[in-house]
């Protein structure tokens, strides 16, 4: 007995020994702030390629790429920092562009906004905040639908035939609200919601609520039945950083989170790739604009799963990747001469950009 209690006792020193001499495990490497630019002025931290140890090389090949095809304005944020920054075919920091449909995600923030100071419920039937008759359905097929159907594409109002009108004559009948994903401009009734709601202006509401809170500049303007804003590539830029950072501004809660999720995660059932109003990438299957197929796989393959996008008419991007601290923007004319919001140019614009890091 007394030679098994020293043999003991000789191990238990053994390791005390060796846990005493090994190294020390390493601390956690804090996690890196981000950065938000001050809501006035220009100025923007920057980080370096080299210090994310990224490639160099492969910047050029990616420029000459966005040259190529008719791009204006490009930037990447990793963390709020500028790490590129780039113009074309004589655009500049300072000169304004379209958004197109990517401007759809700006109406959803605000409806989320709407909804968080309780001036409506996105639950709620659309004409109980502007009145019946807006459509030419019958009213029991219009009191269908509620403001989170416009929210999601799933008014189930004709989606072709009438093309952007959004008279009460050309919003007509051709499903049950939420039985079908359609793409379709009728979600801009969401802005008259919120102008009735608010007692103000759309552009008033807006200005006062997201883009004067956060340093945008631009504005709304009528083209044809679309409502449509136009800003600087930065103006763009603070918006994905505003949803990168799941509506916060610095310590500033623009929009809750809870709406964010709702928002940023797949909305309902048919289009698993869509979100409210906006785009979600590496799902099971996606539709797309003007098309009742369903297609398997990720919609941009070569793009991170958990990114979200703002696409709009022309190739105008904003793709959000949470898992890579990113936020990557584009404006400009169409990339190869398709104009709807999803276009091959997508699929090898990853591919230049992980060629940065991978």
């Amino acid at each position: 007995m007394p030679k098994i209690i020293y043999s003991f006792l000789i191990l238990f020193l053994c390791i005390s020994c060796n846990s005493e001499t090994s190294e020390p495990t390493p601390t956690t490497v804090p996690t890196e702030t981000i950065y938000f630019p001050p809501v006035t002025g220009t100025s923007w931290e920057t980080k370096s390629i080299a210090s994310l140890g990224w490639k160099q090389a492969a910047v050029q090949p990616l420029l000459d790429y966005l040259e190529l095809k008719h791009s204006k304005g490009f930037i990447i944020l990793v963390n709020g920092r500028i790490v590129l920054e780039n113009y074309f075919s004589g655009h500049s920091a300072s000169t304004n562009w379209y958004w197109a449909s990517a401007g759809k995600t700006l109406t959803s923030t605000v409806t989320g906004i709407a909804q968080q100071e309780n001036l409506i419920n996105i639950n709620n039937k659309v004409s109980q905040y502007i009145g019946t008759g807006w459509t030419s359905e019958t009213l029991a097929q219009e009191n269908l639908i509620t403001c989170k159907n416009l929210l999601t594409m799933t008014s189930g109002i004709e989606d072709i035939a009438n093309g952007d009108a959004v008279s009460p004559a050309s919003l007509q009948y051709k499903a049950d609200a939420g039985t079908r994903w359609a793409y379709h401009n009728v979600y801009v009734k969401l802005q008259d919601v919120i102008a009735q709601a608010s007692g103000q202006t759309w552009t008033n509401y807006f200005n006062a609520k997201l883009r004067d809170k956060i340093g945008m500049d631009g504005a709304w303007f009528q083209s044809g039945n679309n409502s449509v804003y136009g800003s600087t590539t930065r103006s763009m830029a603070r918006f994905g950083l505003l949803m990168y950072n799941k509506g916060k501004w610095e310590n500033n809660v623009i929009l809750n989170e809870t709406y964010f999720n709702e928002a940023t995660n797949t909305s309902q059932t048919i289009n698993l790739g869509y979100g409210y109003l906006w785009w979600l990438n590496g799902k099971g299957t996606y539709h797309l604009p003007q098309s009742q197929a369903t297609f398997p796989g990720s919609i941009i393959q070569s793009a991170p799963n958990d990114m979200f996008m703002a696409l709009g008419k022309n190739d105008q991007k904003i793709y959000v990747v949470p898992s890579k601290n990113m936020v990557v923007i584009r404006m400009g004319d169409a990339a190869d001469n398709v104009n709807l919001a999803l276009s091959d140019f997508d699929s090898v614009l990853w591919q230049k950009i992980n060629a940065l890091y991978q």
